[in-house]
């Protein structure tokens, strides 16, 4: 029996349209699988498409796993970060056509996982997309110093008031350890200036963002995968990023666009003496958005950024 799916992939028919070789087949790779959302719509559309997929959660591996059973012959799946599947590259000499990451949370994490990841919900702090991961976001809140907490806040959440949530954090912790999601976000919105409480988003939005991605390492798996990624894919094949924030946004853009360069030599050069050349071709100079009617269906998929490359050349490795 099929689990029920709640998640809602964003930009569908942008990945159909950009992604998909246009010969309609080939090996696609799914990277951040989820519910399976995208990787439905391409064997759906695409009788002659295999597919990889990819997920760190072997929960919601499941889930997808179910809902891809009508193309399971021409699907294959595995339990891993992303990273670490490129770095390894399991499949030999097969190469991609196609790369996608899409790297939104699932709802189903908000909704269903019931580790944390929502500040809406009274759930023990983890927040764990592999919960074999040794430190949790609980860790994290309970243990690690002001000045490292704040740190944290700020830089990958863009907290304002950072220092401020770190010193109530710390003060309250040292009465009775904080356990729940509920409990942490309760701690922030009390810490903030009044005005920032009742703002357009929740005070813990950026607070908790920070913390998913400090627990799963979400940035330097980003940073370090780009690269290998792109030196499996086929010369001709595509890699696609969504995004759904500045800090993810901005590694993907200057990641693509140094690739994107025809010469690296010094800007105060007169004349180029690299003879460079570039590695692959950027689809669209601005990341793709959603339509303003995916927008209306989908609230959430408003932030979603899409950069699409085509791969040129195999660079020496």
């Amino acid at each position: 029996m099929l689990m029920d799916t709640v998640h809602y992939s964003v930009l569908q028919q942008e990945v159909l349209q950009y992604l998909v070789p246009p010969q309609g087949e080939g090996l696609f790779i799914d990277c951040t699988l989820g519910e399976g959302g995208h990787s439905e719509l391409v064997l759906q559309e695409n009788p002659g498409i295999k597919l990889v997929g990819l997920d760190a959660d072997a929960h919601i591996l499941e889930i997808a796993r179910q809902r891809l059973e009508p193309f399971k012959a021409r699907v294959r799946l595995y339990n891993t970060w992303f990273n670490t599947f490129f770095r390894e590259y399991p499949l030999g000499g097969e190469r991609p056509d196609a790369i996608l990451f899409d790297l939104g949370i699932s709802i189903f994490h908000y909704e269903r996982a019931g580790r944390g990841f929502s500040f809406q919900k009274e759930e023990p702090l983890d927040m764990r997309l592999d919960t074999t991961l040794e430190i949790s976001a609980y860790d994290i809140i309970n243990t690690y110093p002001e000045k490292e907490l704040a740190r944290i806040f700020f830089e990958y959440g863009e907290e304002r008031y950072s220092r401020m949530i770190a010193a109530a954090i710390v003060r309250e912790r040292a009465k009775s350890s904080i356990e729940t999601s509920a409990e942490l976000a309760q701690l922030i919105k009390s810490s903030v200036p009044a005005k920032y409480r009742y703002g357009r988003i929740h005070p813990a939005t950026r607070s908790f963002q920070a913390l998913r991605i400090m627990v799963n390492g979400e940035l330097a798996r980003l940073n370090s995968v780009l690269e290998d990624a792109l030196g499996v894919l086929k010369v001709g094949g595509r890699i696609g990023v969504i995004s759904f924030h500045s800090l993810e946004d901005r590694i993907v853009k200057q990641f693509l666009q140094k690739k994107s360069q025809t010469c690296t030599c010094p800007p105060e050069w007169p004349i180029c003496k690299c003879g460079g050349q570039a590695v692959v071709k950027l689809i669209q100079k601005k990341p793709i958005q959603p339509s303003d009617d995916e927008v209306d269906q989908n609230a959430p998929s408003r932030s979603a950024k899409l950069r699409v490359a085509e791969k040129l050349m195999d660079e020496e490795r």
